[in-house]
């Protein structure tokens, strides 16, 4: 119960994003708001566990990038690290793929980069008062999928899709597409060559695909439709560039 004269307590909210143009903007747009404030901001992996001891937020909204840094591995390590800690995923990946990821990792809710400033502040207060959030169009796919009969309309785990990847596989498939090589993609991920290795040959198997040529072809035209605008993207075909940046989460 509020004391008469005080003011509720507001939400606290640590943005997470690598962009600091972007993740000014969010946190100008947040602290606008009487009941939400912006206790803190981080541009990484590595800073977001200090500043979250730091400004102890109630609230974690991450802006998801997989880089060299894996933010659903983030996710999965504060959730249990914090277990009252609500966090609130927004991302330019795909909504169809990433979203549920991103939940089954421990996030409160999904939100699209592309969606109206009004749909941010409608995500936060649901992920708040308990709830998880995804969009209406996204919710309303999976309801439509939970009706399917699994016979007709059931995907078979085995088909060449790259939903069927599992997190750390699509991580290596988007570095591939990003023009990064074997021993770099070890590096970047801390991990061995021969298990970086391992990864490409369980992506080619399954995505169906025969050679190491065909991977990065694949790798590569999946990298530019999905995170390019769609002229950029055509460019970039055009241009033979190969070697698309994804920074460190």
């Amino acid at each position: 119960m509020s004391v008469p004269g005080n003011h509720p307590a507001k939400t606290r909210i640590l943005v997470v994003d690598e962009q600091p143009l972007l993740r000014h903007g969010v946190a100008t747009y947040l602290n606008g708001q009487p009941a939400l404030m912006v206790c803190g901001e981080a541009d990484s992996i590595s800073s977001t566990q200090s500043k979250i001891a730091e400004c102890r937020p109630h609230l974690l909204l991450i802006g998801l990038r997989l880089g060299t840094g894996d933010s659903l591995e983030l996710v999965t390590a504060l959730k249990k690290q914090y277990r009252e800690l609500l966090i609130l995923v927004y991302s330019a990946f795909e909504e169809t793929i990433f979203a549920e990821r991103a939940l089954r990792a421990g996030a409160n809710g999904y939100l699209m980069k592309k969606a109206p400033r009004e749909e941010m502040l409608a995500a936060i207060r649901d992920v708040v008062c308990g709830q998880v959030y995804v969009s209406r169009e996204l919710a309303m796919r999976a309801f439509h999928k939970s009706l399917a009969t699994p016979q007709q309309d059931r995907v078979p785990e085995n088909l060449p899709v790259i939903d069927n990847l599992s997190n750390r596989e699509m991580h290596v498939f988007q570095l591939i597409g990003s023009g990064l090589g074997t021993k770099n993609i070890a590096h970047a991920l801390n991990l061995s060559v021969k298990t970086i290795e391992t990864h490409r040959e369980n992506i080619k198997r399954k995505l169906g695909l025969r050679s190491g040529r065909q991977l990065v072809e694949r790798a590569i035209k999946y990298v530019e439709e999905t995170f390019l605008p769609q002229h950029e993207a055509d460019l970039s075909s055009a241009r033979k560039k190969k070697v698309l940046p994804f920074r460190a989460a």
